[in-house]
């Protein structure tokens, strides 16, 4: 009795996973799939488009403050877009320019704790560059003071500029799409 009672439970997962595995294959199948093997195993779509994600965030943007004339949007479209420059340029990401990686390597192996690197930071902040090779060569402490404090001066000076795109676009703003906007990360 146990033995049928078995077989009449497996018997059907049996076949289920013998119906399904070939399914399974050909999903995975990477001649057939729009997909870039990325470093540690992880894969990304191939078909990703800059302009397009920009477009469809504007597009929430517009969908969320509840514009609907063209002729407001056209004023307050490059408003929302000085904002979301400044805040890139600030880099409010909560990384200040520095990610950490714990990838060991091309196989994404975890790296032990004191092998965790930063990375470079970018290009158009040379306050972060020097920051960092001052980091990097463990510079005594009065070099690091000044790089500190040219990297702090260089934060104010976004932070300004980020205010003033923000103060410029609450100026525009009915006081429900201020509100909206503030919720949405915008102010």
């Amino acid at each position: 009795m146990r033995v049928i009672n078995f077989l009449l439970f497996t018997a059907p997962a049996a076949i289920g996973l013998t119906l399904t595995v070939p399914e399974v294959g050909a999903q995975t199948d990477s001649s057939t799939t729009n997909t870039q093997q990325r470093p540690g195993g992880r894969q990304r779509q191939g078909n990703f488009d800059p302009a397009q994600f920009q477009q469809r965030m504007m597009d929430r943007y517009r969908e969320r403050l509840e514009i609907t004339d063209d002729a407001e949007w056209k004023a307050i479209q490059p408003l929302i877009q000085n904002v979301l420059d400044a805040r890139m340029s600030l880099g409010t990401g909560g990384r200040g320019g520095f990610t950490r990686s714990r990838r060991g390597g091309p196989e994404g192996n975890s790296a032990p704790p004191s092998a965790i690197q930063t990375r470079a930071p970018e290009r158009s902040n040379p306050a972060a560059a020097e920051l960092q090779k001052a980091i990097d060569s463990k510079a005594p402490a009065p070099e690091m003071k000044t790089a500190v404090s040219k990297y702090m001066e260089y934060r104010k000076a976004k932070q300004a500029e980020l205010d003033k795109a923000r103060d410029a676009l609450r100026a525009v703003l009915t006081s429900r799409q201020e509100a909206i906007a503030v919720l949405s990360g915008l102010l």
